[in-house]
């Protein structure tokens, strides 16, 4: 009886794994149709190329200055949009990063 009783748990917690596995690729194939092949960058990572607080990126989101787009509660920008959004001001992307 206990030996059922501990396969069974270890099947159900495998299977609870294999359903966040599936629900992560079912986000990631939303991630790339909306990429169109863009380079996604998050808070932390614009944070690093701009120089700027996170808090500069809320002022520039408040300000409607750069599109972002909210992905399972977490803020993206494409690097595509942030190189058009450097260009008005005489700057670009690092090479790596640009699409």
């Amino acid at each position: 009886m206990l030996y059922n009783e501990t396969v069974h748990k270890m099947f159900a917690s495998l299977m609870e794994r294999f359903d966040k596995m599936e629900r992560a690729f079912e986000r990631m194939n939303k991630l790339k149709d909306c990429l169109d092949g863009d380079t996604l960058l998050d808070n932390y990572d614009l944070c690093r190329l701009l120089g700027v607080t996170k808090r500069t990126l809320a002022r520039y989101r408040q300000k409607k200055l750069i599109r972002y787009y909210m992905i399972d509660g977490r803020t993206y920008y494409k690097a595509s949009e942030i190189q058009e959004f450097l260009q008005m001001k005489g700057k670009s992307l690092p090479a790596a990063v640009s699409h």
